[in-house]
């Protein structure tokens, strides 16, 4: 008999597996296949349960998307656990998931120094709604960790882009997102918070962080190409004057 029969435990075991297999992909072949197995397997029992006649895959419909970004700079590499499940192992600064598919609702984040499970160095509730889109970030120093869900958006007009900018670094102060030499793009923008979508022609620009209110830029970010019917968001990571550096990564969508 397959060890998980309740459809709720079935569902999340087929959603971690379906992440683990991406996360191991192309670090560990073996892993990936290993994974992925698991995955159909418990597809498969989900698919012969029925309930009225009716098949019954819980949580396969309406569903939210959620991945992980781990942005920490002080953190070490974490496992991270969804309602006492492992889901994500390994996970290290600047690195972030697949999409995981999970019903609506409410859950438990428990994030642990990687290989314990003694004491969290945070645990917080996260709630997603159907039909939406997120990357739940571990943001700020170590002993102020905390979660920052931001709801992402893959829908673009045709033949333009999309960006906005994320803040995550936790000592850099409010900064203004300018093209290098011209308009500013995004401003005000604090730590973790966002700034909303701009639609932009696809090009590529130099950009710079600036201080906010000032021309004192931060950061250079050169060479940065928006592509056409592509959704953009830098992220501000690392640390102003420390190690790691404060720098930009980008996330699509």
């Amino acid at each position: 008999m397959y060890p998980y029969d309740n459809s709720d435990q079935l569902a999340w075991q087929a959603a971690k597996y379906d992440l683990l297999s991406n996360y191991y992909k192309y670090s560990d072949p073996q892993k990936h296949v290993y994974y992925y197995q698991r995955h159909l397997e418990c597809m498969q029992r989900l698919m012969m349960q029925h309930h009225g006649g009716q098949m019954r895959m819980p949580g396969m419909n309406g569903q939210a998307k959620v991945r992980v970004l781990h942005a920490s700079p002080d953190a070490p590499a974490v496992d991270i656990y969804v309602n006492g499940q492992k889901i994500l192992e390994g996970v290290s600064f600047k690195q972030q998931s697949d999409y995981l598919s999970v019903p609506p609702g409410q859950y438990k984040i428990d994030i642990y120094p990687q290989g314990a499970t003694n004491q969290p160095v945070l645990s917080q509730n996260v709630s997603v709604e159907a039909g939406k889109m997120y990357t739940v970030a571990a943001a700020g120093r170590v002993e102020n960790l905390r979660l920052v869900a931001l709801v992402d958006n893959d829908t673009v007009p045709s033949g333009n882009a999309k960006a906005r900018f994320w803040h995550l670094s936790p000592n850099a102060p409010a900064v203004d997102i300018a093209v290098k030499g011209g308009d500013v793009l995004f401003r005000n923008v604090s730590f973790g918070e966002a700034s909303n979508y701009l639609t932009l022609p696809p090009t590529t620009a130099d950009l710079e962080v600036r201080v906010s209110g000032t021309n004192q830029a931060a950061l250079q970010i050169p060479g940065v190409t928006l592509n056409p019917n592509q959704a953009y968001t830098a992220v501000a990571v690392g640390l102003a004057g420390g190690q790691p550096p404060l720098e930009a990564i980008f996330l699509q969508p």
